[in-house]
C-alpha cells in the first residue's frame, strides 16, 4: 500500500452516490439517491528528494505534507 512517509496518510475508503432527480431549491420533487458505488479515495503523493534522519532519500510525500513544510527538501 502505498502512503505518505511523513503522516502514514492512504487510500481511504468512500461511497459514490448516483442521484437522480431535479433539486428542490431548483424547483423539483428533490433529488433521489438511486445507486451506491464503493471507491478509494487516494491521497496526493509525490516522490521527492527530502533529509531524512541525516541522509537524502527518495520518498513518497502527501501534497498537505509538502505545504505544511513539514519535510525538508534536498537540493
Amino acid at each position: 500500500m502505498r502512503d505518505c512517509i511523513i503522516c502514514a496518510k492512504s487510500a481511504a475508503p468512500g461511497r459514490k452516490y448516483k442521484r437522480r432527480g431535479m433539486a428542490k431549491k431548483k424547483g423539483g420533487a428533490g433529488s433521489k439517491i438511486v445507486g451506491k458505488t464503493l471507491r478509494v479515495m487516494k491521497p496526493n503523493l509525490q516522490r521527492i528528494k527530502i533529509i531524512l534522519h541525516g541522509t537524502v532519500q527518495r520518498a513518497l510525500v502527501c501534497t498537505s505534507c509538502i505545504q505544511a513544510n513539514k519535510i525538508i527538501r534536498a537540493a
